[in-house]
């Protein structure tokens, strides 16, 4: 299972795991109802299922034992063995308790699947601040077998050292390993030494977050400096409350669909993705809330104006 706050990486590691030969069965979670994650997959060849609409841990938890009893019937009846591992890829607001209580409490999946490992991804410069204001960026961190820290190109001495300071509190003796402009070992974080002892999670509700999404489709192409100023001015507009932007966009110089992603106030450079034959020209951007996503929808509509149809933003 990859868990991680929003914008820390996970979408990256579970390309690089991909690549490493195995058939691998994906289930992604995506909070926003419109889902993204598997367009930012390098290989799209493989058994795919997207749980949209909520996370994991609340909304759509009732659709993982499902999800995982019509993949592993669908293996056991398959002659050519259609996947050797499964991973769960969740949201990066889900908590992993509900998601362990289903794996290990659910005597059916229980006795058919073994959790190999919980890998968390980090994002350095934002993480101990996620970590001092989300329950569920912690719980990530608590329920990890590795963490692995990322975006450490782009972090400086302070911190590095703010995020060791809660590390050592939460998870110390937790093995770590860091990502220098992506390069990390893909081998070592899949090795674990010594037995997973498990507490399960009690049966008490998780209490309610104040996540929201907002998703928006771009009718028209704009040219990335028009896309940039629009999406640096609501990041300074809306610090606290804008968790997270992604999405693949067409711009108006590029012929490929590029992927656009922010977390916190960094918005990184787009990346061209390889065009596919389901590609339909239309933009899509999903933006990651905390707390009233009103006034954020309503700068939205201002700022992106005729490059949307007026039913473009939706909420959720």
């Amino acid at each position: 299972m990859l868990t991680g706050f929003l914008g820390s990486g996970k979408t990256t590691l579970l390309n690089r795991l991909l690549a490493d030969g195995v058939n691998t069965a994906v289930v992604i979670n995506e909070f926003g109802e419109m889902p993204i994650d598997q367009d930012l997959l390098a290989s799209q060849d493989l058994p795919l299922t997207v749980l949209s609409g909520g996370c994991l841990c609340c909304k759509v938890k009732g659709a993982l034992a499902p999800t995982l009893k019509n993949l592993w019937m669908a293996w056991d009846q398959a002659k050519d063995k259609p996947f050797e591992r499964m991973i769960i890829e969740t949201s990066g607001v889900a908590s992993p308790e509900p998601i362990l209580d289903t794996l290990l409490r659910e005597r059916w999946l229980a006795g058919r699947y073994h959790l190999q490992h919980v890998i968390t991804t980090l994002a350095i410069p934002s993480a101990a601040a996620q970590l001092d204001s989300f329950a569920e960026a912690r719980a990530q961190v608590a329920w990890a077998d590795t963490l692995l820290l990322t975006h450490a190109d782009l972090s400086n001495a302070d911190q590095h050292a703010a995020l060791e300071t809660r590390l050592q509190v939460l998870a110390p003796a937790t093995p770590r390993q860091t990502a220098t402009a992506g390069d990390f070992r893909t081998a070592s974080l899949l090795t674990k030494e010594g037995p997973s002892l498990r507490r399960v999670p009690a049966g008490d509700p998780l209490p309610a977050h104040s996540f929201r999404s907002i998703s928006l489709h771009l009718e028209r192409a704009p040219p990335w400096q028009h896309l940039q100023t629009i999406l640096h001015e609501l990041l300074a507009c809306h610090p606290q409350d804008l968790l997270r932007v992604k999405g693949v966009v067409y711009l108006a110089e590029q012929a490929e669909p590029m992927v656009i992603q922010a977390a916190g106030a960094q918005l990184y450079p787009p990346v061209p993705l390889v065009s596919r034959a389901a590609d339909d020209g239309r933009g899509r951007l999903v933006f990651i809330v905390n707390g009233d996503p009103t006034a954020l929808a309503k700068d939205l509509s201002s700022a992106f104006g005729l490059l949307l149809n007026p039913n473009a933003i939706k909420l959720h």
